[in-house]
């Protein structure tokens, strides 16, 4: 089974901008908060990204994967640095950790093909 991240990051996007309005304050909170929690400081952006997609992986989340991959790209994250990153995500999540993490390797390579 081959997931699609570009159509499920696309899809999601779709549906919080349907989900937006109806609970505005919400994802205003939400926005704000992820805004603060990503913002450069002690750790730079790149590696909080890291960091959420190794939360990704190990929480079962492909939309979570998706979005991570997709802003790791961006910010010119290396293959490297993901494959590390999920390495400590297997060690700490086991056997479904491992499966998440080929999905996450995929999604990065899929936004990177579309980034380059």
């Amino acid at each position: 089974m081959t997931k699609s991240y570009k159509e499920i990051t696309n899809a999601l996007s779709a549906n919080l901008q349907q989900l937006r309005p109806t609970i505005a304050e919400t994802m205003k909170g939400f926005s704000m908060m992820a805004k603060a929690a990503t913002s450069d400081g002690v750790l730079d952006k790149k590696t909080k990204e890291l960091i959420a997609l190794a939360i990704g992986v190990s929480t079962r989340c492909d939309g979570c994967i998706g979005f991570h991959a997709k802003a790791l790209v961006q910010l010119g994250a290396s293959r490297e640095e993901v494959e590390e990153t999920l390495a400590m995500s297997i060690y700490m999540g086991g056997g479904p950790s491992l499966m998440y993490a080929a999905d996450a390797l995929q999604a990065f390579d899929e936004f990177k093909q579309a980034n380059d």
